[in-house]
Formats: structure tokens, sequence, C-alpha cells
């Protein structure tokens, strides 16, 4: 489904998802409201991609948080048939970086009181054409495809491949697990194995880059040995 205006993909989804007979992509030309993570403003000028997939995965709430993985690895794949592979790195939780710049971004939403959720909500982001402006909470600074010397490409054809591209990371969840899912992001993780810090809001935590482990969380080895973190901005 593509719109040419709403306040966000992901607040369409929310309002779709009760009646969802079929998993859905939803894009939209221009977005009044988009947002990121911890209600940060998501600036996406016309020619970059705003959309969000919303289904009903029949898994608990922890298990739907792993889709974050899955939206990195279908994003890394669908970025490199534009850009330069070798200049991708998958951030933890949910960024992808382009030459150190952020270039898509992913959010997920979900609801649900039972022991599974109802229906989940995979948002995406990704600077296609433009370098957005006036961006000033980003930890890393924005960049875009073109910018960065790659090809050009309209959002439609790139949500074309990147569902394509998700599916089969829903495939390889469903018949390899999620261990199959963590080593394919791991193999793109940017910085593994050096130095960065996690901040959890309470505290940061600086520590080598070791893995991201069955769970999702992010493996940092301290001076007090191994610290697993299930949420924080990270920094390099």
């Amino acid at each position: 489904m593509i719109l040419s205006s709403v306040d966000s993909t992901m607040a369409e989804a929310a309002r779709r998802a009760p009646d969802l007979a079929r998993p859905m992509w939803i894009m939209a030309e221009h977005q009044s409201a988009g947002r990121g993570r911890q209600g940060k403003t998501w600036v996406a000028p016309p020619g970059n991609l705003s959309a969000t997939h919303v289904f009903k995965p029949a898994c608990t709430a922890a298990e739907a948080a792993k889709r974050s993985f899955l939206a990195a690895n279908a994003l890394f794949q669908t970025l490199s048939l534009f850009t330069d592979a070798t200049k991708l790195g998958l951030k933890w939780p949910n960024d992808v970086l382009l030459n150190g710049g952020k270039v898509a971004g992913i959010l997920l939403e979900s609801s649900g009181s039972g022991p599974y959720v109802d229906w989940l909500s995979v948002g995406v982001g990704v600077n296609l054409a433009h370098v957005p402006q006036g961006v000033t909470d980003a930890a890393f600074s924005p960049t875009s495809i073109k910018a960065a010397g790659g090809d050009t490409v309209t959002p439609e054809d790139f949500l074309t491949k990147l569902a394509s591209a998700y599916a089969t990371q829903e495939k390889k969840l469903a018949s390899l697990g999620f261990g199959r899912i963590r080593e394919d992001w791991l193999r793109n993780a940017a910085r593994l194995g050096e130095e960065i810090s996690a901040s959890t809001g309470r505290e940061t935590v600086t520590g080598t880059f070791d893995t991201i482990d069955e769970d999702g969380n992010l493996v940092l080895i301290t001076s007090k040995g191994p610290r697993a973190i299930a949420a924080a901005e990270v920094y390099f």
C-alpha cells in the first residue's frame, strides 16, 4: 500500500492492525509526524523511504523483538544492491551505517496482553536520495545512498526488493532458527571485536564488542568480565 501522505506509517499500521487479514507493507510519500526510537523525530524528505511492515507473527514479545535483526539483515542485503557493501555496517540494535553515517533505521512496535503479541510492526526509514537536514539528536550523522555515491533508486523499487529480502529472512527464521539470523547479522556488524560504549540511561558501559547472544543482547567484554546489555544507545 502506498499513501501520498500520513502522520506516520507506524501509526497507520497500528490503526489497521486489529483488522489485518494478511501481512501488509505500508509506504508513505510524505510523513507529517515520522518518528524513530525513543520518541525521536524521523525526518524523511521526498525520495527517501518511509515504510512499515505489519503482520501477526504468533510469537512472544521477546521473539517479536528479534525481528529487528531480520530487518537489519534484509536492509543490508537490499542496500548492497545500490551501494558498496564493504562500506555498510550493522549497528546494534537497529541501525545501518554507510561510511560511518546512519543511512537506515528500524523501529519495532507491538501490541498484546496475552502470551503472544496480537500484531507486530517493523518500521524502516532509508535515506535513499537525500541527507535529512536539521537532525540534531542523532548519535551518528545521517547520510544517504546518493551522498555516498551509490545508485539512484526510487522508494518503490527499493521497497519491492526489501520486502522480498525480509520474506526470505522470515523463512530462514522458521526453518533454521534465530541462530542463523544472528550469524548473518554478526557477519556484517560494525565494530565487532573493537571497543565501544553503550549508554543505558542509568550508566555507560565500555568494553570490547564480543557478540550478540541468543536473546539479541549486546555482549561487551569489560574490565569486570562479560556484560550482556538488553537496551542501550551505542557509541564508537
